[in-house]
């Protein structure tokens, strides 16, 4: 079992920047790959972005390229999200998963473990 939880949402006006991390514990937390996802009132659930157990490789939503950069500290135990350019699209819940496979994937299906997720609002 990995328990997962996110931190540093809140509220920033379009432009801004958040930053959110989520501390994973249990199972050894560098053998998961990572990601992102986030969900909007009345949407699916939606990938954001993912980090391989290495941190060698990421992957991005094409919405967020560009402007979120995903990153893991293994020692920490720790993945974060650097959200920049914010814009009201991007508010929603933002969920924090951890997945023991070795493919990377976009499907919330294929992700075991699921933080309790965090509120990010941006205003205009």
């Amino acid at each position: 079992q990995v328990q997962l939880v996110e931190s540093g949402g809140g509220l920033v006006q379009a432009g801004g920047s958040l930053s959110l991390s989520c501390a994973a514990s249990g199972r050894t937390f560098s053998r998961y790959a990572m990601a992102w996802f986030r969900q909007a009132p009345g949407k699916e659930r939606e990938f954001v972005a993912a980090i391989t157990w290495t941190g060698g490789r990421t992957y991005y939503a094409n919405s967020v390229k560009g402007r979120f950069t995903i990153s893991r500290d293994n020692v920490k135990n720790t993945v974060y999200l650097q959200m920049n350019r914010l814009k009201p699209e991007d508010t929603a819940v933002y969920y924090c998963a951890a997945s023991d496979s070795s493919v990377v994937a976009s499907d919330p299906i294929r992700w075991e473990y699921w933080g309790q997720g965090t509120q990010v609002t941006v205003s205009s």
